[in-house]
């Protein structure tokens, strides 16, 4: 297993896939859950080599002596030592869920280091995006013909009524199908998830959105941001809102799926990821919204 050390001395971890071209670092989401749940990002390493990060204190990277340095904005010296050990001037990153936030603050940070910026179902908490109730609501009434539905749904306005509630009961939701191989990997979320460093991640001083969205309009890198069409986490309204931020940045739903699209639908969601990361002129333009 690759390894290399942060400013502060901490031991990190890395998972290289050796596929063909540059790397392009892989940042999970969770927050602060292990690499691992991402995989291959659906057959994505025959077109592009992906480098999963395993963050401080998750999967086989070492616990840090400062707890706080799990706060998100201090992963950023994190992210640039993995740059310089790799040996580049600029680093293509694909971004998942609240890998998201890191990878905009990292922007923010260092923006002539960043060659493409690829946010799949993004966390928008770094830019301050607000997402209404209605439209986590209307996201969810998409699922109303599921079995599930009518129990998870009451949970869902029970919740953002205020009124408290069953958060398991929301896991379909996130599912572009609800199977045994979505289960599975619901269960392994909370496994492979480190709570204190989750707990710290987001907390008070990690996110500056007014600075974050200038230098988001600013870059000049390309971006993409990938929406699923039924997840309630990263609604389509919302990521079409963090897409404008950028000067000419892709927005893409893909039909069907949920906060995992590399699992719902992996050729569709290799050819828009692929197509963008190598640059393809033909980048997946039939699939955006």
């Amino acid at each position: 297993m690759p390894t290399f050390s942060a400013p502060d001395g901490t031991a990190l971890a890395y998972h290289d896939s050796g596929g063909p071209g540059a790397p392009v670092v892989c940042l999970p989401g969770g927050p602060m859950q292990s690499s691992g749940y991402l995989g291959d990002l659906g057959g994505l390493t025959a077109h592009r080599r992906l480098v999963r990060l395993d963050l401080r204190g998750t999967g086989a990277s070492a616990a840090p002596a400062d707890p706080a340095s799990y706060r998100c904005d201090r992963l950023v010296a994190d992210l640039d030592a993995l740059r310089a050990h790799l040996g580049l001037d600029r680093l293509d990153l694909l971004a998942h869920c609240a890998g998201a936030n890191l990878a905009a603050l990292y922007a923010t940070r260092h923006p002539e280091r960043v060659g493409r910026l690829a946010l799949i179902t993004p966390s928008v908490a770094a830019v301050g995006i607000d997402i209404p109730a209605e439209v986590r609501l209307a996201t969810a009434r998409l699922r109303a013909q599921e079995p599930w539905f009518p129990g998870a749904y009451a949970a869902l306005a029970d919740l953002t009524a205020g009124r408290g509630g069953d958060r398991a009961a929301l896991a379909p939701f996130f599912h572009g199908r609800w199977d045994d191989a979505a289960r599975a990997l619901d269960a392994r979320s909370d496994r492979d998830r480190n709570d204190e460093a989750a707990a710290v991640y987001g907390s008070p001083g990690a996110y500056d959105p007014a600075a974050a969205r200038g230098a988001l309009a600013r870059l000049t890198a390309p971006a993409l941001v990938l929406a699923g069409e039924v997840d309630l986490n990263s609604p389509p309204p919302a990521t079409a809102e963090y897409a404008a931020l950028f000067r000419g940045a892709r927005h893409v739903v893909q039909p069907a799926a949920g906060h995992q699209p590399w699992l719902d639908d992996p050729a569709r969601f290799t050819a828009t990821a692929a197509a963008f990361l190598t640059g393809s002129p033909a980048h997946a333009g039939e699939f955006a919204r």
